[in-house]
């Protein structure tokens, strides 16, 4: 039996999917909306936090992307997620783009656009200033990391790119100034031209998400 991947368009649960899609996996997709109180008892059950991308599979329930793609990789044999001598750099890269880029990219995400979509309130500009100025502080890091190089790590394509880039699919929303930084956005653009990071939910019944409401 088939193991279900749950998922929405929001940025974790859809890097969940990329990464499915990208190695292929043997998963359901399913569409979930694990905070509407009649699915609520259902996900509590899987994740008691009611998060999702949520893998369950032979009656057991993984959560968290991260761990999502590594349990995917090892499944598709691929080195994807690195287990070789690579494993820690990559890890490097997963750790410091969640504390600090992606972190960034988050925080300008939600007051531009999670907060406009659900009707959170009005955007924060101090918040999205503050953001915005985290940003370009780890953007120049990672920019200058990517001096000569495709990908986050010497070998090539790895998890690693795909979580830095996890915030980036929605920047049509956050704005965040990629054009300043050359290497991340040739980077980005590299990344985009992936079938499944372009567009994950290709033949999947995947409802649009909620349209922007709020301030522009």
């Amino acid at each position: 039996m088939a193991a279900i991947l749950y998922y929405s368009r929001n940025p974790n649960p859809r890097l969940a999917v990329a990464v499915a899609k990208h190695l292929s996996s043997d998963v359901t997709f399913e569409f979930a909306q694990p905070f509407h109180p009649d699915h609520r008892d259902k996900f509590r059950a899987l994740n008691p936090s009611l998060r999702i991308p949520i893998l369950r599979e032979n009656g057991h329930s993984l959560w968290e992307a991260d761990a999502i793609a590594c349990r995917l990789s090892m499944q598709a044999r691929s080195n994807f997620w690195r287990l070789d001598d690579e494993m820690p750099e990559m890890i490097r890269w997963i750790s410091w783009g969640k504390a600090y880029f992606v972190q960034a990219c988050d925080v300008v995400h939600f007051e531009r656009g999670t907060k406009q979509r659900y009707g959170l309130g009005p955007i924060d500009q101090a918040v999205v200033a503050q953001g915005l100025a985290d940003f370009r502080e780890h953007a120049r890091q990672l920019d200058a990391h990517l001096i000569g190089r495709d990908c986050l790590l010497d070998s090539g394509l790895s998890y690693a790119d795909f979580r830095m880039a996890s915030y980036l699919a929605f920047n049509d929303v956050a704005g965040l100034p990629l054009s300043d930084f050359p290497q991340i956005a040739a980077w980005y653009e590299r990344i985009a031209t992936l079938a499944a990071w372009s567009d994950p939910f290709v033949g999947l019944d995947t409802p649009a998400l909620p349209p922007i409401i709020g301030e522009p």
